[in-house]
């Protein structure tokens, strides 16, 4: 993959139409009788059979499809609190995503406002515009307030996606790995070094897959979250261990799996050294990770390691899973995105990496072959595979659980749904060259 350069991205911005994103109707507008059906006067037909049953408005409005990035540009990528405004070529970018991998529509919001009470009645108060809202790049632990009180609030999925999608993803790469391992959930030891929203959402999303609460320590930039400790806040408190360790090379010593969400060159190749016999490491620290693929392959030859990069085997990307969970929620017009449609998606994507994978997929990524391993135990973003596999798997948890309020009765045409969506939006990944 070619290295991304300062001009280079700024001119794939500004280049043409500015921007990455735009609007266009969806029905025709070329004579004065469309335009009367697409504005007044027609369009008061529809407003009244709303009003009547508000259930209308996904049959008459593209509520159904269109999702809300929201920001307060609090913790953007690694850049921090950089303000709304300037996180804004982050949330086009995501409304990209959103539409070429699931064919969901977007609007960016970006608000300027980081009081959280204030940025809820917000959020609240534009919700009827949207079928969901992805919460993105708003910092701990302000983000977990924000996110329960609208789910508490609002009739819709909210999801913030910084929490759950990490937490997703890493889940699929988790449960492939022990398999490749051999090594039972409820018995490993894990390190989570970094305790922001990442951090908590993952150890939440692995202890409902099995692991241990007593087999969990967390690190933050201090030390080890301890019962030692009068600085932890009420999140950091559900993992606060009671172990008589206080740094992080304790707390690797012997352990099963690093879960890096931290700081770059914070996991040394002595600490990696002194990890139990086939160790697991997701060190997903970006840019740049926690220890460098070239050094944790350097210090062991028994090692399944994971980055967020897409320049590395095992890359825990957010794109495998967002797009595709709101696809199948909006898709049988879900209330909410619960535990059992987030661990639906984990499941769902570790399975697909078992799967053979297509031509057009290794075309893509320039490789003769790819198979179920220690180097590939998650799918990669371009398989258009992941639609059907993901999307369905969440529609159907979020009918199992009954917060399902359209069913879907014909799984075969749902399939076929997703193809069309496929075929008209996502990537020609078969006609990508090699990158």
């Amino acid at each position: 993959m070619s290295k991304v350069t300062k001009e280079d991205a700024l001119l794939y911005h500004s280049r043409g139409r500015h921007g990455k994103v735009e609007v266009i109707p969806t029905k025709p507008y070329n004579s004065q009788f469309d335009l009367s059906l697409a504005y007044t006067p027609g369009v008061a037909f529809p407003c009244l059979e709303i009003q009547k049953n508000p259930d209308d408005v996904y049959t008459y409005t593209a509520k159904g499809n269109l999702v809300a990035v929201i920001s307060n540009g609090t913790a953007v990528l690694g850049l921090g609190d950089i303000g709304a405004m300037a996180g804004k070529p982050v949330m086009e970018g995501k409304g990209l995503l959103f539409k070429v991998f699931a064919d969901v529509d977007v609007f960016d919001i970006e608000i300027d406002e980081k009081d959280p009470e204030k940025l809820i009645e917000i959020c609240a108060r534009i919700a009827p515009t949207f079928g969901g809202i992805n919460l993105e790049d708003i910092k701990a632990p302000e983000c977990f307030e924000v996110e329960t009180r609208l789910k508490e609030m609002l009739d819709i999925p909210v999801f913030h996606d910084d929490q759950h999608g990490t937490a997703i993803i890493s889940g699929a790469g988790l449960i492939n790995a022990l398999e490749i391992t051999g090594k039972k959930i409820d018995e490993i030891r894990l390190v989570v070094c970094g305790a922001g929203a990442a951090a908590i959402s993952c150890s939440r999303l692995y202890l409902s897959l099995g692991v241990r609460k007593e087999n969990i320590v967390m690190v933050d930039s201090k030390g080890v979250v301890n019962s030692k400790r009068n600085d932890i806040n009420r999140y950091k408190q559900e993992f606060m261990t009671d172990r008589d360790i206080n740094t992080l090379a304790e707390a690797v010593r012997g352990a099963d799996l690093f879960l890096g969400l931290s700081t770059a060159n914070i996991l040394t190749k002595e600490m990696l050294a002194s990890m139990a016999a086939n160790p697991i490491v997701f060190a997903m620290a970006n840019p740049n990770p926690e220890i460098s693929y070239e050094d944790a392959m350097a210090t062991r030859d028994d090692l399944i390691f994971a980055t967020g990069r897409s320049d590395y085997p095992n890359q825990i990307n957010n794109v495998l899973g967002f797009p595709f969970i709101f696809r199948g929620a909006l898709d049988v017009r879900a209330s909410t995105i619960n535990e059992e449609m987030k661990l639906a998606a984990s499941k769902a994507l570790a399975d697909l990496a078992k799967e053979p994978v297509p031509e057009p997929v290794l075309k893509a990524y320039c490789v003769d072959r790819l198979s179920f391993g220690r180097d590939y135990i998650i799918p990669k973003p371009l398989d258009n595979r992941l639609i059907s596999s993901v999307a369905s798997a969440v529609a159907r948890a979020a009918m199992e659980t009954g917060v399902a309020r359209q069913p879907i009765t014909d799984w075969d045409a749902y399939a076929v749904s997703l193809d069309r969506r496929l075929s008209q939006h996502i990537l020609k990944i078969g006609e990508i060259s090699c990158f």
